[in-house]
């Protein structure tokens, strides 16, 4: 089992900029791709990003440009830098930990841009 907590989300005026962090919890994590979801009322969880374990990075055409996702192996934790944030990043951030047919989900973390 691997647990996944994320932190940094927040409450943020448009234009902003927020970094969500993700720890896990065991040193297996430099194995698995990561990935970062979202969720907004109403709408399906949608991947925003993910990077491999060979650092190899997929983003959303959404948030292409403004979005970066990192992972830093010794520390078990991955990072999503969001800036330029807009309006219709607000949703429900998810982290999630793949390999093979096994995957793992964080609790979430909101994040809300507005004026």
């Amino acid at each position: 089992q691997v647990q996944l907590v994320e932190s940094g989300g927040g409450l943020v005026q448009p234009g902003g900029s927020l970094r969500l962090s993700c720890a896990a919890s065991r040193s297996i994590f430099r194995s698995y791709a990561m990935g970062w979801y979202r969720q907004a009322p109403g709408k399906q969880r949608e991947l925003v990003a993910s990077i491999t374990s060979g650092g190899t990075t997929n983003y959303a055409d959404s948030v292409k440009g403004r979005f970066t996702i990192s992972r830093d192996n010794a520390k078990n934790t991955v990072y999503l830098q969001m800036n330029s944030l807009i309006p219709e990043d607000t949703a429900v951030y998810y982290c999630n930990a793949a390999l093979g047919n096994v995957a793992f989900w964080g609790q979430g973390t909101q994040v809300t841009v507005s004026s």
